[in-house]
C-alpha cells in the first residue's frame, strides 16, 4: 500500500464531529485544521487546510468525504451498491452483456487504456484475474505464515491469457463497458485511487478550499500551498526504516501530487523471500527492482499510474519514460537504500 506522510503539525485540541476526527492547529493568520475520515479505498484520508472556523472546515471535509465515498463505490470490485453500476457490476457481466456506467468510470478506463500504451503494458487494468489469484494466496499466507505458498505458475499463465486490454470494449457514445472475455476482470487498484484524489482536489477548490493538503492512504495532493504562501513539506517514507529513520527525504509541494509504490506495506513472505502486492504483467510475479518508487506530477492519476508502472521497470527504462513526459519527476529507492532521481526531481534539504 502506498504511504507518504507529511510533517507533523502542532495539535492544540482534538474534536469529533459527525463521525469525523479533527485537530485544530494554532498559527498566525488563518486558522489551520486537520481532519480525518475512513472507509474510502480501505485507508485513512487526512485533510489539512485553512478555514475561518472549525465548523466551516468540518463542513467542507464532510463534503469531501461524500465525494470520495462516491468514487470508492464506483471503483469497487468486491461490493455492490443500490442504484450504482460499478466495476463489480461490469466484472459480473463479463462475456454476457455491456453495462451502462457513470461517466467517471468511462473517463477512468479511457485514461487507463492511454496509460497502458504509454507504459507498454506495465499498467493493465484488465489484469484482475491474475491479481485476484495473488490476493488469495497473499491473504492465506498472512493468516498462516508457516504454510504460505506462491500461486502455481501454470495457473498464473492460464489466467494471464484473459487479460487483453483489447477485450475491454468501451462505447463512449452509449457510455457502456463490455468485457469480451467471460474469464477476465477489471482491477483499477493501480490507478483508481489517484484518479479519485485528482477529482477530489478539483472539487475541493469548487467548495472554497484553496489551501490544503490531501492524503488518501499516501496519495498526496496539494491544493495550493499554505496560507502564508510557502509550500507544504511532504516526507518520502523510508521503505527500510530499521536502516535509518522514518523518512528518506522530503519534497516541497505547492500544487500537484506525489505518490509512492513500494514493497513494504502490503506483502507476505514465503520462506525467506518477500512478495509484495504489485505484480508485473510481463512476468506475473512481483518485481524485484526497487524497494519503492515515488512519482511527482501535476495530476494525481498520472502519478499513481506511473508509480506502479515504474516499480515494474528497470531504472533505465523507467527513467527514459519519465524524462519523455512533461511535469513528471521520479525518485527510485533501491533494495539497499540507494536513491536515484530523474533530472528535475528536487528534494527539500531541511532536516
Amino acid at each position: 500500500m502506498k504511504r507518504i506522510r507529511y510533517a507533523k503539525v502542532l495539535a492544540a485540541a482534538a474534536l469529533v464531529l459527525a463521525g469525523l476526527a479533527f485537530i485544530l492547529c494554532k498559527s498566525r493568520g488563518p486558522v489551520r485544521y486537520e481532519g480525518q475520515f475512513y472507509d474510502c479505498f480501505d485507508t485513512v484520508t487526512t485533510v489539512t487546510g485553512y478555514a475561518e472556523s472549525q465548523e466551516d472546515f468540518s463542513r467542507k471535509v464532510g463534503l469531501l468525504k461524500e465525494k470520495l465515498t462516491w468514487y470508492h463505490r464506483l471503483f469497487d470490485i468486491y461490493h455492490s451498491y443500490d442504484g450504482i453500476h460499478n466495476l463489480k457490476t461490469v466484472n459480473d457481466a463479463a462475456g454476457k452483456e455491456a453495462v451502462e456506467v457513470d461517466a467517471q468510470i468511462m473517463d477512468l478506463l479511457l485514461f487507463a487504456k492511454e496509460m497502458y500504451g504509454k507504459t507498454e503494458g506495465k499498467l493493465n487494468v484488465a489484469y484482475g484475474s491474475v491479481l485476484s489469484l495473488w490476493h488469495q494466496y497473499r491473504e492465506e499466507g498472512q493468516k498462516d505464515p508457516a504454510h504460505a505458498k506462491l500461486p502455481p505458475k501454470a495457473e498464473l499463465e492460464a489466467r494471464a491469457a484473459h487479460t487483453r486490454i483489447e477485450d475491454v470494449v468501451l462505447n463512449e457514445k452509449a457510455s457502456t463497458v463490455y468485457l469480451a472475455d467471460a474469464q477476465m476482470s477489471l482491477d483499477v487498484g493501480s490507478v483508481g485511487k489517484g484518479y479519485a484524489v485528482q477529482k477530489l482536489a478539483e472539487y475541493a477548490r469548487e467548495i472554497g478550499l484553496e489551501h490544503a493538503l490531501v492524503s488518501v492512504g499516501g496519495n498526496v495532493c496539494a491544493i495550493g500551498g499554505k496560507a502564508d504562501g510557502t509550500p507544504w513539506k511532504v516526507g518520502v517514507e523510508n521503505p527500510r526504516p530499521d536502516s535509518g529513520g522514518t523518512y528518506i527525504t522530503a519534497v516541497d509541494l505547492a500544487s500537484g501530487s506525489i505518490v509512492t509504490s513500494g514493497d513494504y506495506q502490503r506483502y507476505y513472505e514465503v520462506g525467506d523471500a518477500r512478495y509484495c502486492h504489485i505484480i508485473d504483467p510481463g512476468t506475473h510475479m512481483p518485481p524485484d527492482y526497487f524497494a519503492s518508487v515515488s512519482v511527482q506530477a501535476e495530476d494525481s492519476g498520472i502519478a499513481d499510474a506511473l508509480s506502479t508502472s515504474l516499480f515494474n521497470m528497470g531504472f533505465e527504462e523507467g527513467l527514459s519514460l519519465v524524462e519523455g513526459m512533461e511535469h513528471v519527476e521520479a525518485m527510485w529507492i533501491g533494495k539497499e537504500g540507494e536513491t536515484r532521481y530523474s533530472s528535475g526531481f528536487k528534494v527539500n534539504e531541511e532536516k
